[in-house]
């Protein structure tokens, strides 16, 4: 890392490592670096686990420079586009230099095309362009840091948010780039609830899909009772007196209800949290 960041000629850097509430021995190989260099690496250690979105939120605010970078410390990005990174900003009018993956070469073929499916859904139904393989990764201005952290909603979804403030963007492509060692703690559960929160944050579409839902059960019900009435008067032996069938209608009916509910509760859910105004993140230590 430090060999990439000495091609950049005249340039004062610091590091804020954020530690969310790891349980091995991270903190404490943080802390020996701190010690021998503390004028320049620096920590903020959470109270408990608040999440990637609570750990990144924190490293934006925490940084002091003009430009600031967003890394992942399991070696997945390439630190050598630093250079380039700087040069682009401080030459041009973009804002942010990002990377994007052009191959999951490693994942899962499951788990790659799962994540190509829900970038073609969210950009169907949002506003906001959410770009395919998008990391994290990254280096922008003040400007567009200092708008990103004016943000400060309690479920954060940074991807959608990136793009949402709208500056100026590149993207360097590359190819994948397996970690050096560990196992991801991204499950395909929390890669489910990730993606969801990520739709329900920058779409309204599932409370739309919720009205049509309730609208089309509601001209079924109708075209079904009409259809019953046709049949009672025209062809009275045809009919069948079951409960089976009525029990069917009653279950789906209250399956499609239950289903519209549930959306509405997830939005009113976020908003609860949000007017409780919590904190995204409480800090142990700082130093």
């Amino acid at each position: 890392m430090e060999k990439v960041v000495d091609k950049i000629k005249s340039l004062e850097t610091e590091y804020w490592f954020i530690d969310d509430g790891s349980s091995d021995q991270t903190l404490s190989e943080i802390k020996k670096i701190n010690v021998s260099n503390p004028n320049q690496v620096h920590y903020v250690t959470f109270s408990r686990n608040f999440g990637k979105e609570a750990a990144l939120y924190a490293g934006l605010q925490a940084a002091t420079g003009d430009y600031v970078v967003v890394m992942d410390v399991d070696l997945q990005d390439p630190p050598e586009y630093l250079v380039e990174m700087y040069e682009t900003l401080s030459t041009t009018d973009y804002d942010c230099v990002g990377t994007r993956r052009t191959s999951r070469t490693g994942e899962a073929k499951l788990k790659s095309f799962l994540s190509d499916k829900f970038y073609d859904v969210i950009n169907r139904i949002s506003n906001t362009n959410i770009v395919n393989g998008a990391r994290d990764y990254r280096m922008m201005t003040r400007q567009m840091v200092d708008a990103i952290l004016s943000m400060t909603e309690y479920d954060r979804f940074s991807k959608g948010i990136f793009s949402w403030v709208g500056f100026k963007t590149r993207y360097l492509e590359y190819e994948n780039v397996e970690r050096v060692a560990g196992n991801t703690s991204w499950s395909m559960r929390k890669l489910f609830k990730y993606a969801f929160d990520g739709i329900m944050d920058f779409s309204q579409a599932p409370l739309s899909l919720a009205v049509w839902i309730g609208g089309a059960s509601f001209i079924l019900s109708l075209i079904g009772v009409v259809f019953v009435v046709i049949r009672h008067f025209v062809a009275p032996a045809t009919s069948v007196f079951g409960w089976a069938s009525l029990v069917s209608i009653i279950l789906m009916i209250g399956g499609l209800q239950l289903l519209c509910l549930g959306i509405i509760g997830k939005y009113i859910g976020k908003i609860y949290l949000q007017v409780k105004n919590r904190p995204i993140y409480i800090v142990k230590e700082k130093k």
